[in-house]
């Protein structure tokens, strides 16, 4: 499946080298002064301009994300100036602030399209195949002809209506909406409601998305891939694109960049539910081997220990050498900023990351409101180790706009999947968040939780009987719990 996606997402800058050239004027000489490269060295920084969605920039639960949050970290380093971004709300406005100046670089899902005036495009970055998605309580749709009579809809400016709209040069009865107050998590949503049929969006932001949306389904590739692109000023040199440009072919070449897509798009979601009978015989397998050190940093910060048990599972189904797509690494995945805050030298080390994932949570439930009691306090502190605590304090506070309590877990929990609608992250400090991640992420926990208590429980009463009766038949492990 990797393989897949990274061959429809290898850039397929062959295709574009003789329509970019045509792009970059040619009538300047090296040594004609470059107004956009000589102001950012002047001033020591870049401007880019960019939007607040999950596969461009965000705020991770330990900072700055996103997929080209990380290119243009490594263009600005590359220049030897400091990154200054600018979240907007839309490609048109990206696109507009690139074109009067105001931003050196556009980095926003951007797809080439040679008729969008004043704009310089860099170097193919990936390749993005637009793809119908459709609510599954229609027919599935499986070619372009299925498309008539549903209600569709695009988002504006993103590339995916022009790949409609070369579609209906052959179906001229197609019809859809585009819009650009929207982003692809809430035309998702929108599809899963029923209020579209279908919509097209990119493959990879489905991916990313999918696991919130269960009455979503793929249907298929619409048209050729996109490139995804920059974009720059068409009038301040071509300095600043042709480094951009520079950057680009390094990273392809050393392999680098397909790493970060890989990273970024080429893993599924860790969070769905694995079942009882799977996690028990993980728990019978596995668990023996670091009971030890949970039990140990249970007693260094109070918690159950089979809680820290359920949530080093969440982590990693209990392997102290797991690494995750995004870095984070060891038995309770974490990072390195993260390891050296907490005294972690050596994160997969085992008893060293279950004492600081420990510790951690522990930190964070410390700064949780005074108001907030058990057993919410614990879910909340969950909730925040997964999705940050800045992005948990915005919840509370969409709670409260909604005239909701936010110190209970219950209401917070239907707040937080409102980080990923623009109507709302928009309204908040920190922006966009996988909210429904963590709202997954606690109740996967409280359902391991719910097991090993069941099996606790079981085994004690295995012992008490083995003390009268050693014919008792099964082990606690053997036993499968109720449905949770």
């Amino acid at each position: 499946m990797l393989d897949a996606l990274l061959r429809y997402m290898r850039p397929v800058a062959t295709a574009f080298v003789a329509l970019l050239a045509l792009l970059i004027p040619d009538n300047r000489t090296s040594h004609e002064p470059d107004a956009a490269l000589s102001a950012i060295l002047s001033r020591d920084f870049i401007q880019v301009f960019t939007r607040n969605t999950p596969t461009t920039y965000y705020e991770g639960r330990h900072g700055p994300t996103g997929f080209e949050y990380d290119l243009v970290r490594r263009f600005a380093e590359s220049l030897d100036v400091s990154l200054s971004l600018n979240s907007v709300g839309n490609i048109g406005d990206v696109l507009s602030a690139v074109r009067d100046g105001r931003a050196d670089l556009g980095a926003a899902t951007l797809s080439l399209d040679p008729a969008e005036p004043g704009i310089l495009y860099s170097r193919p970055i990936m390749s993005m195949q637009p793809m119908v998605i459709y609510h599954r309580g229609i027919p599935a749709p499986t070619t372009p002809e299925d498309l008539l009579g549903l209600d569709i809809a695009a988002l504006r400016g993103s590339g995916t209506g022009r790949a409609l709209r070369d579609l209906q040069k052959s179906l001229p009865e197609l019809t859809w909406q585009e819009t650009d107050e929207l982003e692809v998590t809430d035309l998702i949503e929108m599809v899963e409601k029923g209020e579209f049929d279908a919509a097209v969006v990119y493959a990879h932001q489905f991916k990313l998305n999918r696991l919130f949306f269960p009455d979503v389904e793929n249907g298929f590739m619409l048209g050729a891939p996109q490139s995804l692109v920059w974009a720059f000023p068409k009038d301040s040199g071509v300095a600043l694109l042709q480094a951009a440009n520079r950057l680009i072919d390094r990273l392809h070449a050393s392999g680098q960049l397909d790493e970060l897509i890989a990273r970024y798009f080429g893993h599924d979601d860790y969070l769905e539910y694995v079942g009882a009978r799977l996690f028990i015989r993980h728990a019978q397998a596995r668990l023996p081997r670091y009971e030890a050190a949970f039990k140990e940093a249970a007693r260094d910060t109070g918690f159950d220990w089979k809680l820290l048990a359920a949530l080093g599972y969440q982590e990693s189904h209990w392997k102290p050498r797991a690494t995750s797509p995004t870095g984070v690494r060891g038995l309770m995945m974490l990072t390195n900023d993260t390891a050296a805050e907490v005294g972690v030298t050596n994160r997969l080390d085992p008893e060293q990351s279950i004492e600081g994932g420990a510790t951690y949570l522990l930190h964070v439930k410390g700064r949780l409101q005074e108001e907030i009691t058990e057993p919410d306090r614990t879910w909340m502190a969950l909730a925040a180790y997964n999705v940050g605590l800045g992005h948990l304090y915005d919840a509370q506070k969409i709670t409260e706009m909604q005239g909701g309590d936010p110190y209970k877990w219950a209401d917070v929990r239907k707040a937080l999947p409102l980080l990923q609608k623009r109507k709302w992250y928009s309204q908040v400090r920190h922006g966009y968040a996988r909210g429904g991640e963590p709202v997954i992420y606690v109740r996967n926990i409280r359902r391991y939780y719910e097991i090993l208590n069941y099996v606790d429980r079981s085994q004690r009463q295995f012992h008490q009987l083995g003390e009268r009766d050693d014919t008792f038949p099964q082990t606690p492990f053997n036993t499968v719990p109720p449905v949770l």
